[in-house]
């Protein structure tokens, strides 16, 4: 699949992703690019946030590629159910640990738990060995219920760009060879 050929959606996390985040890059490079736009970046609320996902998969006129990143990943998960359309592929980048309760902010927790079901469509999970919102261990667990590529990023924080992830080289050159499998 080429760019041109599908509906890429970008899904940030909390706080949403800043001009220096590889996903605000990506989006500016890519033609077919669209972020999901949140109505509370800083106070999410699994409802709202999974009804903004599930409107963005269900009103594209291309296959849905999902390009999440951290709360973003729980949002896309979560919102499945709701999907009306058939999403060709996601890249999961930093998913957060919903399920620990030592999760901060708390309400993050609402998130959680993550399904442990195959997911319908392939996809890629990437993290790193030292990010603050989610173990190795948790992290790759959770790709393997959901039947993912799992890519360890070594120790890169979580993968955004205050961990120096704004241009992303290695990220970009494996969202290309995804989206080229699929």
């Amino acid at each position: 699949m080429k760019v041109r050929d599908a509906d890429i959606l970008i899904v940030p996390g909390y706080t949403n992703s800043g001009p220096d985040h590889w996903q605000s890059r990506w989006q500016s490079k890519l033609s077919t690019a669209r972020r999901v736009e949140q109505a509370e970046w800083s106070k999410p609320v699994r409802e709202h946030w999974t009804a903004s996902v599930a409107k963005a998969v269900n009103e594209a006129e291309r296959p849905v590629v999902i390009v999440a990143h951290s709360l973003g990943v729980a949002a896309v998960v979560q919102a499945m159910p709701q999907f009306q359309r058939r999403v060709a592929g996601a890249f999961f980048v930093a998913p957060p640990d919903v399920a620990n309760p030592r999760i901060k902010p708390r309400h993050l927790m609402t998130f959680g738990p993550y399904p442990r079901e195959p997911l319908a469509f392939p996809s890629v999970v990437i993290a790193s060995r030292n990010d603050p919102f989610c173990t190795f261990k948790v992290a790759e667990d959770i790709a393997g219920a959901w039947g993912s590529l799992f890519i360890d990023a070594g120790e890169a924080g979580h993968l955004n760009a205050d961990s120096g992830f704004g241009p992303w080289p290695e990220g970009s050159m494996t969202f290309a060879k995804f989206l080229t499998d699929l």
